[in-house]
């Protein structure tokens, strides 16, 4: 066998490994997405019938002070650590977030990822908006509400959203880092903040236990969603024609 069969031989077996490897993903990205929309769609069903009343009960009222139940549980400043926590999962902050990864994405020149971040955190705050519409559920009035609320209470809008664009710009940042480490340190830290900033609106009485593991669920299938068909567009060569030429090509 010559030198160049040999390489080309390689070359197609590289081809074919990394089709492979792609597919693998692919399947694995859809299975996830499908366990957690089932998850969802199985709580939302639980919810509407009532079955998870107990549940929702019990849990509340363990994180209030058994003696005053008016009262959060554990030490005094712990109620104001959660409303700073929950802070991060306000559209507030949410949105001065994106937009200032908006505005780095398009210093980079990288216009497609930005309409994908775009796209991801918009869709999810529609997606948030049309399902607390079709939901309707009540506020928990087991106990006073430590912070201001006027939405329907499922999903949570903070687990949900946080969902989407912690996951998303942690997804996101591990395109510009080497190492597996350092991917998944930033990972790990974009589905901590997810799930305290949920934990927190159970800890401050403004949602039931299962409206926060409903927006955890379709959140994390949302940015699971938008980050395959991101990976797609990147194969196909729709991303990368966006990057500055360079200064030799110039």
């Amino acid at each position: 066998m010559s030198r160049n069969e040999a390489v080309g031989g390689g070359g197609r077996n590289g081809f074919w490994a990394k089709l492979s490897r792609h597919r693998l993903g692919m399947l694995v990205s859809l299975s996830v997405i499908a366990g957690l929309l089932f998850g969802f769609v199985e709580l939302a069903g639980e919810v509407m019938e009532g079955e998870t009343s107990a549940f929702d009960k019990r849990i509340l009222l363990a994180l209030r002070d058994p003696l005053n139940p008016d009262q959060p549980g554990g030490p005094w400043w712990l109620a104001r650590v959660a409303r700073d926590i929950t802070s991060l999962g306000s559209t507030t902050i949410l949105a001065i977030l994106t937009v200032a990864t908006l505005g780095f994405l398009l210093l980079l020149h990288k216009r497609a990822a930005a309409l994908l971040v775009l796209v991801s955190v918009g869709g999810g705050g529609m997606l948030s908006t049309v399902l607390k519409m079709l939901f309707d559920r009540a506020r928990p009035d087991l106990v006073p509400h430590g912070d201001e609320v006027i939405s329907a209470s499922f999903p949570s809008g903070h687990a949900m959203q946080s969902a989407v664009v912690y996951l998303t710009l942690g997804a996101l940042l591990t395109q510009f880092v080497e190492g597996r480490r350092t991917k998944a340190y930033l990972l790990t830290w974009a589905m901590v903040l997810t799930l305290i900033i949920g934990s927190s609106r159970v800890y401050l009485g403004v949602h039931w236990p299962t409206d926060v593991l409903a927006g955890w669920s379709v959140g994390a299938a949302w940015a699971a969603f938008c980050w395959m068909i991101a990976e797609w567009l990147q194969r196909r060569g729709a991303v990368e024609q966006d990057r500055p030429e360079t200064t030799a090509g110039r």
